[in-house]
Protein backbone atom coordinates (compact mmCIF):
# COMPACT_ATOMS: atom_id res chain seq x y z
CA UNK A 1 0.00 0.00 0.00
CA UNK A 2 1.12 3.52 -0.64
CA UNK A 3 0.65 5.02 2.79
CA UNK A 4 -0.91 8.40 3.37
CA UNK A 5 2.26 9.35 5.23
CA UNK A 6 4.07 10.21 2.00
CA UNK A 7 7.15 12.39 1.89
CA UNK A 8 6.08 15.79 3.04
CA UNK A 9 6.31 19.01 1.08
CA UNK A 10 8.87 21.23 2.76
CA UNK A 11 7.55 24.47 4.23
CA UNK A 12 8.97 27.69 3.00
CA UNK A 13 11.69 29.24 5.11
CA UNK A 14 10.42 32.62 6.27
CA UNK A 15 11.57 34.89 9.01
CA UNK A 16 11.33 32.06 11.48
CA UNK A 17 12.07 28.35 11.32
CA UNK A 18 8.98 27.10 13.15
CA UNK A 19 9.32 28.02 16.77
CA UNK A 20 8.78 24.49 17.83
CA UNK A 21 11.99 23.44 16.30
CA UNK A 22 13.83 26.03 18.33
CA UNK A 23 12.47 25.43 21.81
CA UNK A 24 14.58 24.86 24.92
CA UNK A 25 15.43 21.27 25.87
CA UNK A 26 16.60 20.62 29.40
CA UNK A 27 17.71 24.20 29.94
CA UNK A 28 19.44 24.42 26.56
CA UNK A 29 17.92 25.85 23.42
CA UNK A 30 16.67 23.93 20.41
CA UNK A 31 17.76 24.49 16.88
CA UNK A 32 16.20 23.30 13.67
CA UNK A 33 19.13 20.96 13.22
CA UNK A 34 18.53 19.43 16.67
CA UNK A 35 14.97 18.49 15.83
CA UNK A 36 16.00 17.18 12.43
CA UNK A 37 18.27 14.82 14.35
CA UNK A 38 15.15 13.05 15.59
CA UNK A 39 13.93 12.64 12.03
CA UNK A 40 17.23 11.17 11.00
CA UNK A 41 18.09 13.91 8.49
CA UNK A 42 21.37 15.00 10.12
CA UNK A 43 22.75 11.61 10.97
CA UNK A 44 26.14 11.25 9.30
CA UNK A 45 27.53 7.73 9.08
CA UNK A 46 31.16 7.52 10.20
CA UNK A 47 33.59 6.60 7.45
CA UNK A 48 34.88 3.05 8.06
CA UNK A 49 38.39 3.03 9.46
CA UNK A 50 40.95 2.16 6.75
CA UNK A 51 43.59 -0.49 7.25
CA UNK A 52 45.69 -0.64 9.35
CA UNK A 53 43.34 -0.46 12.32
CA UNK A 54 45.57 2.06 14.06
CA UNK A 55 44.27 4.77 11.69
CA UNK A 56 41.26 6.58 13.16
CA UNK A 57 38.29 7.66 11.00
CA UNK A 58 37.99 11.42 10.40
CA UNK A 59 35.96 13.40 12.90
CA UNK A 60 32.74 15.11 11.88
CA UNK A 61 32.11 18.67 12.98
CA UNK A 62 28.71 19.23 14.62
CA UNK A 63 26.15 21.08 12.50
CA UNK A 64 25.56 24.74 13.24
CA UNK A 65 22.07 26.09 14.00
CA UNK A 66 20.30 27.58 10.98
CA UNK A 67 18.26 30.05 13.03
CA UNK A 68 18.40 31.84 16.33
CA UNK A 69 16.53 30.15 19.20
CA UNK A 70 13.03 31.46 19.80
CA UNK A 71 12.74 33.30 23.08
CA UNK A 72 10.47 35.61 25.02
CA UNK A 73 7.42 35.30 27.24
CA UNK A 74 3.79 36.12 26.54
CA UNK A 75 1.83 38.99 28.08
CA UNK A 76 -1.47 37.60 29.44
CA UNK A 77 -3.56 40.66 28.58
CA UNK A 78 -2.49 40.68 24.94
CA UNK A 79 -3.09 36.97 24.51
CA UNK A 80 -6.51 37.26 26.17
CA UNK A 81 -7.57 39.86 23.61
CA UNK A 82 -6.53 37.59 20.74
CA UNK A 83 -8.53 34.71 22.20
CA UNK A 84 -11.68 36.71 22.78
CA UNK A 85 -11.60 38.10 19.27
CA UNK A 86 -10.81 34.75 17.66
CA UNK A 87 -13.33 32.52 19.46
CA UNK A 88 -16.22 33.23 17.12
CA UNK A 89 -19.81 31.98 17.23
CA UNK A 90 -18.98 29.43 14.54
CA UNK A 91 -17.20 27.38 17.22
CA UNK A 92 -20.46 26.77 19.05
CA UNK A 93 -21.49 27.03 22.67
CA UNK A 94 -18.80 24.91 24.33
CA UNK A 95 -15.22 25.95 23.68
CA UNK A 96 -12.09 25.43 25.72
CA UNK A 97 -8.97 27.38 24.85
CA UNK A 98 -5.57 27.89 26.45
CA UNK A 99 -2.36 29.64 25.42
CA UNK A 100 0.95 29.19 27.23
CA UNK A 101 4.68 29.63 27.07
CA UNK A 102 6.79 26.50 26.67
CA UNK A 103 6.63 25.98 30.43
CA UNK A 104 4.45 27.09 33.30
CA UNK A 105 0.73 27.68 33.63
CA UNK A 106 -1.36 28.96 30.74
CA UNK A 107 -1.15 32.75 30.41
CA UNK A 108 -4.72 32.96 29.11
CA UNK A 109 -7.68 30.59 29.02
CA UNK A 110 -11.30 30.54 27.93
CA UNK A 111 -13.85 28.03 29.17
CA UNK A 112 -13.40 25.42 31.87
CA UNK A 113 -13.76 21.71 32.44
CA UNK A 114 -13.30 19.05 29.77
CA UNK A 115 -14.29 18.50 26.15
CA UNK A 116 -14.26 15.82 23.46
CA UNK A 117 -10.68 15.82 22.12
CA UNK A 118 -11.19 13.96 18.82
CA UNK A 119 -7.78 13.28 17.24
CA UNK A 120 -5.86 15.60 19.56
CA UNK A 121 -6.05 12.56 21.85
CA UNK A 122 -3.29 11.09 19.65
CA UNK A 123 -0.87 13.52 21.31
CA UNK A 124 -1.42 11.74 24.63
CA UNK A 125 -0.92 8.34 23.01
CA UNK A 126 2.29 9.44 21.30
CA UNK A 127 3.72 10.96 24.49
CA UNK A 128 2.95 7.80 26.44
CA UNK A 129 4.45 5.25 24.05
CA UNK A 130 7.53 7.41 23.46
CA UNK A 131 8.08 7.79 27.20
CA UNK A 132 7.69 4.05 27.79
CA UNK A 133 9.44 2.52 24.76
CA UNK A 134 11.80 5.28 23.65
CA UNK A 135 12.11 6.82 20.16
CA UNK A 136 14.32 4.05 18.74
CA UNK A 137 12.04 1.12 19.60
CA UNK A 138 11.21 -1.21 16.69
CA UNK A 139 8.49 -3.87 16.49
CA UNK A 140 9.37 -7.25 14.95
CA UNK A 141 7.19 -9.59 12.90
CA UNK A 142 8.58 -13.12 12.97
CA UNK A 143 8.17 -16.50 11.39
CA UNK A 144 8.99 -19.39 13.70
CA UNK A 145 9.12 -23.14 13.31
CA UNK A 146 5.93 -24.72 14.54
CA UNK A 147 7.29 -28.26 14.53
CA UNK A 148 7.11 -30.74 11.67
CA UNK A 149 6.12 -28.99 8.47
CA UNK A 150 4.50 -26.04 10.24
CA UNK A 151 5.61 -22.43 10.27
CA UNK A 152 3.90 -19.75 12.37
CA UNK A 153 3.65 -16.09 11.39
CA UNK A 154 3.83 -14.15 14.67
CA UNK A 155 2.46 -10.60 14.82
CA UNK A 156 4.57 -8.15 16.80
CA UNK A 157 2.19 -5.21 16.69
CA UNK A 158 3.90 -3.36 13.84
CA UNK A 159 1.33 -0.70 12.87
CA UNK A 160 2.90 -0.06 9.45
CA UNK A 161 3.50 -3.66 8.34
CA UNK A 162 2.73 -3.76 4.60
CA UNK A 163 1.94 -6.50 2.12
CA UNK A 164 4.69 -5.45 -0.30
CA UNK A 165 7.81 -3.30 -0.17
CA UNK A 166 7.05 0.42 -0.24
CA UNK A 167 9.59 3.16 -0.87
CA UNK A 168 7.46 5.80 0.87
CA UNK A 169 8.15 7.40 4.24
CA UNK A 170 8.46 5.82 6.71
CA UNK A 171 9.91 2.85 4.87
CA UNK A 172 8.53 -0.08 6.82
CA UNK A 173 8.62 -3.85 6.95
CA UNK A 174 6.57 -6.02 4.60
CA UNK A 175 5.24 -9.56 4.36
CA UNK A 176 6.69 -10.20 0.89
CA UNK A 177 10.24 -9.66 2.14
CA UNK A 178 9.50 -11.77 5.22
CA UNK A 179 8.20 -14.59 3.01
CA UNK A 180 11.32 -14.48 0.83
CA UNK A 181 13.57 -14.66 3.89
CA UNK A 182 11.49 -17.54 5.26
CA UNK A 183 11.70 -19.41 1.96
CA UNK A 184 15.48 -19.08 1.96
CA UNK A 185 15.72 -20.43 5.52
CA UNK A 186 13.40 -23.35 4.73
CA UNK A 187 15.30 -24.33 1.59
CA UNK A 188 18.56 -24.31 3.54
CA UNK A 189 16.95 -26.88 5.83
CA UNK A 190 15.76 -28.95 2.88
CA UNK A 191 12.10 -28.08 3.52
CA UNK A 192 9.94 -27.27 0.50
CA UNK A 193 6.39 -27.95 1.79
CA UNK A 194 4.81 -26.33 4.86
CA UNK A 195 1.55 -25.46 6.53
CA UNK A 196 1.19 -21.82 7.54
CA UNK A 197 -0.30 -20.81 10.86
CA UNK A 198 -0.52 -17.37 12.43
CA UNK A 199 -0.41 -15.96 15.95
CA UNK A 200 -1.88 -12.53 16.73
CA UNK A 201 -2.05 -13.15 20.47
CA UNK A 202 0.20 -10.26 21.47
CA UNK A 203 -2.90 -8.08 21.78
CA UNK A 204 -5.80 -9.10 23.98
CA UNK A 205 -9.39 -8.03 24.54
CA UNK A 206 -11.84 -6.95 21.84
CA UNK A 207 -10.57 -5.97 18.41
CA UNK A 208 -13.24 -3.28 18.13
CA UNK A 209 -13.57 -0.65 20.84
CA UNK A 210 -16.92 -0.97 22.68
CA UNK A 211 -17.28 2.82 22.77
CA UNK A 212 -17.15 3.16 18.97
CA UNK A 213 -20.33 3.18 16.88
CA UNK A 214 -20.71 -0.08 14.97
CA UNK A 215 -20.76 1.94 11.75
CA UNK A 216 -17.05 2.71 12.18
CA UNK A 217 -16.18 -0.79 10.97
CA UNK A 218 -18.91 -1.23 8.35
CA UNK A 219 -18.25 2.20 6.85
CA UNK A 220 -14.48 1.75 6.79
CA UNK A 221 -13.64 4.42 9.37
CA UNK A 222 -11.24 2.11 11.21
CA UNK A 223 -10.04 -1.50 11.06
CA UNK A 224 -10.34 -4.07 13.85
CA UNK A 225 -7.17 -3.62 15.94
CA UNK A 226 -4.82 -6.59 15.94
CA UNK A 227 -1.13 -7.35 16.43
CA UNK A 228 -0.91 -8.76 12.90
CA UNK A 229 -2.13 -7.16 9.71
CA UNK A 230 -1.02 -5.90 6.32
CA UNK A 231 -1.60 -2.31 5.22
CA UNK A 232 -3.63 -1.70 8.40
CA UNK A 233 -6.33 -4.07 7.16
CA UNK A 234 -7.26 -1.69 4.34
CA UNK A 235 -8.65 -2.63 0.94
CA UNK A 236 -9.67 -0.77 -2.21
CA UNK A 237 -6.88 1.74 -1.96
CA UNK A 238 -7.64 2.39 1.70
CA UNK A 239 -11.38 3.02 1.46
CA UNK A 240 -12.48 -0.40 2.75
CA UNK A 241 -11.49 -2.67 5.63
CA UNK A 242 -11.13 -6.44 5.82
CA UNK A 243 -13.17 -8.24 8.45
CA UNK A 244 -10.23 -10.19 9.91
CA UNK A 245 -6.92 -8.38 9.33
CA UNK A 246 -4.79 -11.12 10.93
CA UNK A 247 -6.23 -13.89 8.75
CA UNK A 248 -5.90 -11.66 5.69
CA UNK A 249 -2.24 -10.97 6.52
CA UNK A 250 -1.58 -14.70 6.88
CA UNK A 251 -3.13 -15.34 3.46
CA UNK A 252 -0.95 -12.60 1.98
CA UNK A 253 2.13 -14.17 3.58
CA UNK A 254 1.20 -17.66 2.35
CA UNK A 255 0.81 -16.45 -1.24
CA UNK A 256 4.17 -14.65 -1.05
CA UNK A 257 5.79 -17.80 0.39
CA UNK A 258 4.41 -19.86 -2.49
CA UNK A 259 5.71 -17.29 -4.97
CA UNK A 260 9.14 -17.70 -3.33
CA UNK A 261 9.18 -21.41 -4.18
CA UNK A 262 7.65 -23.07 -1.09
CA UNK A 263 4.57 -25.26 -1.47
CA UNK A 264 1.92 -24.17 1.04
CA UNK A 265 -0.39 -26.93 2.22
CA UNK A 266 -4.00 -25.83 2.81
CA UNK A 267 -5.10 -22.44 4.12
CA UNK A 268 -3.52 -20.56 7.04
CA UNK A 269 -5.04 -21.25 10.45
CA UNK A 270 -4.80 -19.40 13.75
CA UNK A 271 -2.56 -21.12 16.31
CA UNK A 272 -0.26 -19.93 19.11
CA UNK A 273 3.45 -20.11 18.42
CA UNK A 274 5.15 -22.85 20.45
CA UNK A 275 7.16 -21.63 23.40
CA UNK A 276 10.86 -21.37 22.62
CA UNK A 277 10.26 -21.93 18.91
CA UNK A 278 13.18 -21.33 16.55
CA UNK A 279 12.93 -18.11 14.55
CA UNK A 280 13.30 -18.63 10.81
CA UNK A 281 13.06 -15.00 9.72
CA UNK A 282 11.94 -11.60 10.93
CA UNK A 283 11.38 -8.05 9.69
CA UNK A 284 11.36 -4.93 11.83
CA UNK A 285 9.31 -1.76 11.80
CA UNK A 286 10.80 1.70 11.38
CA UNK A 287 11.90 3.27 14.69
CA UNK A 288 9.06 4.50 16.88
CA UNK A 289 9.92 8.15 16.22
CA UNK A 290 9.15 7.63 12.52
CA UNK A 291 5.91 5.79 13.29
CA UNK A 292 4.84 8.65 15.58
CA UNK A 293 5.75 11.07 12.79
CA UNK A 294 3.40 9.23 10.43
CA UNK A 295 0.57 8.79 12.95
CA UNK A 296 0.46 12.44 14.04
CA UNK A 297 1.04 13.98 10.64
CA UNK A 298 -1.64 11.94 8.86
CA UNK A 299 -3.90 11.43 11.92
CA UNK A 300 -3.75 7.65 11.44
CA UNK A 301 -6.45 6.11 13.64
CA UNK A 302 -5.31 2.50 13.25
CA UNK A 303 -1.70 3.40 13.90
CA UNK A 304 -2.64 5.33 17.04
CA UNK A 305 -4.62 2.40 18.42
CA UNK A 306 -1.75 -0.03 17.87
CA UNK A 307 0.62 2.38 19.62
CA UNK A 308 -1.78 2.61 22.56
CA UNK A 309 -1.81 -1.20 22.76
CA UNK A 310 1.99 -1.20 22.65
CA UNK A 311 2.01 1.35 25.48
CA UNK A 312 -0.13 -1.02 27.53
CA UNK A 313 2.35 -3.84 26.94
CA UNK A 314 5.30 -1.63 27.90
CA UNK A 315 3.51 -0.43 31.04
CA UNK A 316 2.52 -3.96 32.06
CA UNK A 317 -1.19 -3.14 31.84
CA UNK A 318 -1.83 -5.31 28.77
CA UNK A 319 -2.00 -4.91 25.02
CA UNK A 320 -5.65 -3.92 24.86
CA UNK A 321 -7.84 -0.84 24.69
CA UNK A 322 -8.19 -0.86 28.48
CA UNK A 323 -4.49 -1.52 28.99
CA UNK A 324 -3.56 1.32 26.68
CA UNK A 325 -5.84 3.77 28.46
CA UNK A 326 -4.42 2.80 31.84
CA UNK A 327 -0.88 3.23 30.50
CA UNK A 328 -1.70 6.74 29.25
CA UNK A 329 -3.22 7.80 32.56
CA UNK A 330 -0.37 6.52 34.72
CA UNK A 331 2.43 7.64 32.41
CA UNK A 332 1.11 11.17 32.00
CA UNK A 333 0.84 11.48 35.77
CA UNK A 334 4.47 10.35 36.13
CA UNK A 335 5.48 12.98 33.58
CA UNK A 336 3.80 15.64 35.70
CA UNK A 337 0.91 16.21 33.28
CA UNK A 338 -2.46 17.01 34.85
CA UNK A 339 -5.02 14.24 34.39
CA UNK A 340 -7.85 16.06 36.15
CA UNK A 341 -11.11 15.22 34.39
CA UNK A 342 -9.36 12.84 31.97
CA UNK A 343 -11.64 10.08 30.66
CA UNK A 344 -10.33 7.95 27.81
CA UNK A 345 -11.63 4.90 25.97
CA UNK A 346 -9.14 4.65 23.11
CA UNK A 347 -5.86 5.96 21.76
CA UNK A 348 -7.07 7.63 18.57
CA UNK A 349 -9.82 9.95 19.78
CA UNK A 350 -12.50 8.20 17.73
CA UNK A 351 -14.62 7.68 20.83
CA UNK A 352 -17.11 10.45 21.48
CA UNK A 353 -16.94 9.48 25.15
CA UNK A 354 -13.34 10.65 25.52
CA UNK A 355 -12.87 13.77 27.64
CA UNK A 356 -9.85 15.88 28.52
CA UNK A 357 -8.98 19.40 29.57
CA UNK A 358 -7.10 22.05 27.65
CA UNK A 359 -4.56 21.99 30.48
CA UNK A 360 -3.74 18.33 29.82
CA UNK A 361 -3.02 19.02 26.15
CA UNK A 362 -1.02 22.18 26.91
CA UNK A 363 1.19 20.29 29.34
CA UNK A 364 1.78 17.40 26.93
CA UNK A 365 2.87 19.88 24.26
CA UNK A 366 5.11 21.65 26.78
CA UNK A 367 6.69 18.36 27.88
CA UNK A 368 7.52 17.59 24.25
CA UNK A 369 9.73 20.70 24.20
CA UNK A 370 11.70 19.69 27.28
CA UNK A 371 11.71 15.88 27.48
CA UNK A 372 14.19 14.35 25.03
CA UNK A 373 12.19 11.16 24.59
CA UNK A 374 9.10 13.14 23.56
CA UNK A 375 10.91 15.35 21.03
CA UNK A 376 9.55 13.45 17.98
CA UNK A 377 6.11 14.89 18.75
CA UNK A 378 7.31 18.39 17.93
CA UNK A 379 8.62 17.60 14.47
CA UNK A 380 5.73 15.23 13.70
CA UNK A 381 2.98 17.83 13.82
CA UNK A 382 1.54 18.95 10.47
CA UNK A 383 2.77 22.28 9.12
CA UNK A 384 0.08 24.75 8.07
CA UNK A 385 -0.55 24.55 4.29
CA UNK A 386 2.35 22.15 3.74
CA UNK A 387 1.85 18.70 5.27
CA UNK A 388 -0.48 16.10 6.69
CA UNK A 389 -3.91 17.08 7.95
CA UNK A 390 -3.05 20.78 7.48
CA UNK A 391 -2.01 20.39 3.84
CA UNK A 392 -5.31 21.66 2.43
CA UNK A 393 -5.77 24.40 5.02
CA UNK A 394 -4.40 27.94 5.30
CA UNK A 395 -4.93 28.29 1.53
CA UNK A 396 -4.66 32.08 1.52
CA UNK A 397 -1.07 32.71 0.43
CA UNK A 398 -1.01 35.89 2.51
CA UNK A 399 -1.94 33.99 5.69
CA UNK A 400 0.73 34.52 8.34
CA UNK A 401 0.18 31.02 9.70
CA UNK A 402 1.38 29.29 6.52
CA UNK A 403 4.60 27.42 7.19
CA UNK A 404 4.68 28.68 10.78
CA UNK A 405 1.81 27.06 12.66
CA UNK A 406 2.50 23.41 13.49
CA UNK A 407 -0.48 21.67 15.05
CA UNK A 408 -2.53 18.50 15.52
CA UNK A 409 -6.05 18.63 14.20
CA UNK A 410 -9.10 16.99 15.77
CA UNK A 411 -12.31 16.34 13.84
CA UNK A 412 -15.51 14.44 14.57
CA UNK A 413 -19.04 15.40 13.63
CA UNK A 414 -19.71 18.49 15.75
CA UNK A 415 -16.14 18.54 17.09
CA UNK A 416 -13.25 20.66 15.83
CA UNK A 417 -9.93 21.09 17.61
CA UNK A 418 -6.42 22.40 17.01
CA UNK A 419 -3.45 22.02 19.36
CA UNK A 420 0.16 22.89 18.71
CA UNK A 421 2.79 25.57 18.38
CA UNK A 422 3.58 28.85 16.70
CA UNK A 423 5.53 31.97 17.62
CA UNK A 424 4.32 35.54 17.75
CA UNK A 425 5.55 38.45 15.67
CA UNK A 426 8.29 39.19 18.19
CA UNK A 427 9.62 35.64 18.29
CA UNK A 428 7.98 34.52 21.53
CA UNK A 429 7.16 30.77 21.48
CA UNK A 430 3.44 30.02 21.72
CA UNK A 431 1.76 26.78 22.81
CA UNK A 432 -1.99 26.76 22.12
CA UNK A 433 -5.04 24.52 22.39
CA UNK A 434 -8.62 25.09 21.21
CA UNK A 435 -11.33 22.44 21.66
CA UNK A 436 -14.87 23.02 20.35
CA UNK A 437 -17.25 20.09 20.80
CA UNK A 438 -20.66 21.68 20.18
CA UNK A 439 -20.25 22.90 16.61
CA UNK A 440 -23.40 23.05 14.48
CA UNK A 441 -22.91 20.76 11.51
CA UNK A 442 -23.64 23.53 8.94
CA UNK A 443 -20.86 25.57 10.62
CA UNK A 444 -18.20 22.86 10.33
CA UNK A 445 -16.11 24.64 7.67
CA UNK A 446 -16.52 27.99 9.40
CA UNK A 447 -15.36 26.45 12.68
CA UNK A 448 -12.29 24.98 11.04
CA UNK A 449 -11.49 28.33 9.45
CA UNK A 450 -11.95 30.06 12.82
CA UNK A 451 -9.39 27.74 14.42
CA UNK A 452 -6.90 28.45 11.64
CA UNK A 453 -7.52 32.19 11.87
CA UNK A 454 -6.96 32.14 15.63
CA UNK A 455 -3.62 30.36 15.26
CA UNK A 456 -2.62 32.91 12.61
CA UNK A 457 -3.69 35.76 14.88
CA UNK A 458 -1.36 34.42 17.57
CA UNK A 459 1.38 34.37 14.94
CA UNK A 460 0.93 38.05 14.03
CA UNK A 461 0.30 39.21 17.59
CA UNK A 462 3.00 41.21 19.36
CA UNK A 463 2.15 39.33 22.53
CA UNK A 464 5.59 39.21 24.14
Amino acid sequence: MSRSGQRRRLPRIGSIALMVLLLAVGGATWSLGWVDHWRGHDRVAATPAPQPLSVDPPSVDPASPVAEPASGTLAPGKVRRVLRHGLTDALGNHVLAAVANTSGAAVATEGAGVAVPASTNKLLTAATVLALDGPEKRFATQVVSGGGRRVVLVGGGDPLLAAKPDSGYPRGADLTTLAQQTATALKQRGTHRVRVQYDAGLFTGPAVNPSWPKSYITEGVVSPITALWADEGRTDGGNGRVADPAADAAETFAHALAAAGITVIGSPAAAPAPGGATALAQVQSPPLREIVDHVLETSDNEGAEVLAHQAGIAAGTGGSFAGGVQAVETTLAKLGVSTTGLVLHDGSGLSRDDRLSATTLIQVLQKATSETSLAPIVSALPVAAFSGSLLERYDDHADAGRGVVRAKTGTLTGVDALAGYTQDAEGSPVVFVVLADDVDIPDTIKARDALDALASALTTCRCG
